[in-house]
């Protein structure tokens, strides 16, 4: 069960340009991962966790607001599997 999450340094400088309730929904569900893991956390249904398809295949997408989305992948260090946030971007409509 993943229960490690690392931020990418574009994630951090991304985190530095987006509305505060964005910046602290993501530091929300970093701590939800870290205390109940992944699994559970995909279970929240205000997060909208999905895969992601076409050249982001491997990346899922989190909702942080209507507008703003968290990219991430989970990903494999020696024997450590942990959460990688790659961006927090404005989602295009």
């Amino acid at each position: 069960m993943v229960h490690v999450v690392v931020l990418s340094r574009r994630a951090r400088k991304h985190l530095g340009s987006v509305p505060g309730h964005v910046a602290a929904k993501l530091l929300f569900w970093v701590n939800e991962v870290e205390t109940h893991g992944l699994e559970e956390t995909r279970k929240y249904r205000g997060f909208h966790d999905e895969p992601l398809r076409g050249k982001r295949r491997g990346q899922r997408s989190i909702r942080l607001s209507r507008a703003y989305r968290g990219i991430y992948e989970i990903k494999t260090d020696e024997s450590l599997e942990f959460v990688s946030i790659e961006e927090v971007t404005k989602h295009d409509y």
